[in-house]
């Protein structure tokens, strides 16, 4: 026997789900990482750290990429694919580290359950867009906005500029009535922007309203679309949709006021924001692999079994950051539109708050046909985040299917009891507080993708073997993993994940800081806790595997029911290692030898 089965430890082997499907073209697996790209909070948690960082910013991503995105890709693509399995199941290949799986579920949770007000927002601006006068617009707004006389915006800010100087005294603030649309939702929130810790949770029934039509739409989608093929050619044409409006809505941004200015800024930064972009650029390439880092595993386990998972990174890292690059240059030519304002008074200073989503809305009202525009730009945005949804839903539903075989004989009431629970959940970010301060839990992804990387990294290449996996490698592709991506991977790409690690530590901390004790609550639940769960599996494995510590121990580790599943593949897979676990054994008889 050329792998170690759950019979050698008194378990029960590992059952594939053979009606778990494969994507209806390969390309369906393509489409699908190119929606963990549309995760737009990176623009929203991140804003401070690379925002003006520019295109040239962003080139170290593409050092990142070739050192370390599109080798642990190939990783994260090869244990899916191999194992045909979801992200807790592919840890059959060390058993001992199968917690890491679970932990990617946790923090794909922890993630939708806040997401919704990324889908939520849109939703709300798409719905007034039907009305004959947009409520942001300077026509719309004296028809709900009382506070005229104490706040200056973007449309009145000729009538108080000299009030505000005085008050102000260096700089006059300028509201945009989109934001202040926002904010009118919530009583605590009309005056000012961050509601106070001590006040009091106030509930919009307006975003219960829409986080509920939301979670409907999902659980719509998994009624009709729950097969995998469907489900595959479903995101296909949503992300094809997406990236379609997203280029149509780039080109009516470039005749706004300010907008070539702001382009030409994005194409020109300075040695400063390059600079910036060496470090800003970690957040992006992190998030590449889903909000629970093991996505990658879950959605390349439909693929076929011989698909070039190395071509198909390459092409993956490069349309991803093309999707940030374009969501960049939308997010720059917003900018100097609102920059373009405020250089029409002296000291004044427009708060263009959460600009993709919020401010953005203003922006399209001053356009010819603005309810079109905005219909069109935020349907752009509703659909990346339902895309966003759906796929990491999927990701989790498959993986405990795959693992628990229980579950397979009640999909239908696992699927929408998970749905239920987490909409349920997420109605918390329909208060002013976690309506605000739901970045936090964002930015622990920096943190726990960084440590589970490097948990990989030593499970695959160091615990596994970089030599099996490159074996394993060959007889799937037909092609060698290149032993100098292993060197960097075991030897350099560490130390850019430790640095980020380390950094996403402190940022985890300091927004945390400034959040509320609900969200420390859900993060410590969601996040650090499961990462405790991985050594607490790992020695709950131990102990129910027979023999002194060291060899229970090393059992653990060794890989357990780790072949293709395709009895096909299978076969083929056991002469294959047998014949090079043989050549390896008369090799160091002939070394003794000589």
């Amino acid at each position: 026997m050329v792998y170690e089965t759950s019979y050698d430890t008194g378990l029960k082997p590992f059952t594939p789900d053979l009606n778990r499907g494969k994507w209806d073209k390969p390309t369906d697996y393509i489409f699908a990482c190119f929606g963990l790209a549309l995760k737009l909070d990176v623009f929203v948690a991140s804003f401070w750290m690379f925002f003006d960082m520019g295109i040239l910013g962003i080139l170290p991503y593409f050092i990142y990429m070739a050192i370390y995105l599109v080798p642990i890709m190939v990783i994260h693509s090869f244990m899916g694919q191999f194992s045909s399995s979801g992200f807790i199941s592919a840890f059959r290949l060390s058993p001992f580290f199968k917690g890491m799986g679970y932990v990617s579920g946790f923090l794909t949770i922890s993630m939708l359950i806040y997401y919704s007000i990324f889908a939520a927002v849109p939703l709300l601006f798409i719905i007034n867009s039907f009305r004959p006068t947009l409520p942001w617009s300077c026509e719309g707004l004296n028809t709900w906005h009382n506070g005229s006389a104490t706040l200056s915006t973007t449309c009145n800010k000729t009538l108080i500029l000299e009030d505000f100087s005085e008050l102000n005294r260096s700089y006059q603030l300028l509201h945009v009535p989109s934001v202040l649309y926002f904010q009118n939702h919530y009583d605590s929130m009309k005056q000012d922007s961050v509601p106070d810790w001590y006040k009091d949770y106030e509930l919009s029934w307006h975003f219960v309203g829409l986080f509920a039509i939301i979670w409907a739409v999902i659980a719509f989608i998994f009624y009709k679309f729950s097969e995998t093929a469907k489900f595959g050619k479903l995101i296909r044409y949503m992300v094809i949709v997406t990236l379609v409006l997203l280029l149509v809505c780039f080109v009516r941004f470039l005749f706004l006021p300010g907008a070539l200015n702001g382009l030409h800024r994005y194409m020109t930064p300075t040695a400063s924001d390059m600079a910036m972009g060496v470090a800003s650029t970690f957040i992006m390439v992190l998030h590449a692999f889903g909000a629970g880092w093991g996505s990658v595993i879950a959605l390349s386990s439909f693929n076929g079994f011989k698909t070039d998972i190395m071509s198909y990174s390459w092409i993956i890292s490069f349309g991803q950051i093309f999707i940030y690059i374009m969501f960049g240059m939308v997010s720059f030519m917003l900018e100097h539109y609102f920059n373009e304002l405020s250089d029409a008074e002296d000291n004044a200073h427009v708060l263009s708050h959460w600009l993709l989503y919020l401010s953005s809305a203003s922006a399209l009202s001053t356009m010819a046909w603005p309810n079109l525009w905005t219909f069109i730009y935020y349907s752009m945005l509703l659909i990346a985040a339902l895309i966003v949804m759906t796929t990491q839903i999927f990701t989790v539903l498959q993986s405990l299917f795959d693992e628990f075989e229980i579950l397979r004989l009640r999909k239908q009431e696992v699927t929408f009891g998970l749905i239920g629970g987490i909409a349920l959940c997420s109605f918390y970010f329909c208060t002013n507080h976690g309506i605000i301060f739901f970045s936090a839990l964002g930015l622990d992804a920096i943190f726990s993708h960084s440590l589970l990387h490097l948990l990989l990294l030593l499970v695959v290449l160091w615990i596994y073997g970089r030599e099996r996996f490159q074996r394993d490698i060959e007889f799937m592709l037909g092609q060698p993993f290149a032993s100098w991506k292993v060197f960097i991977l075991r030897f350099i790409a560490p130390i850019i994940l430790v640095i980020c690690l380390l950094a996403g530590i402190g940022l985890s901390i300091s927004e945390h800081s400034y959040s509320t004790a609900v969200v420390v609550v859900m993060s410590i639940v969601l996040v650090v806790l499961p990462i405790l769960a991985i050594p607490g599996y790992g020695f709950y494995y131990l102990y129910q595997s027979t023999g002194t510590f060291c060899e229970r121990f090393r059992r653990t580790c060794r890989p357990t029911d780790w072949y293709p599943v395709e009895m096909e593949h299978r076969q083929q897979y056991e002469e294959a290692v047998d014949n090079t676990e043989m050549t390896h054994q008369l090799f160091e008889v002939t070394e003794e030898v000589n």
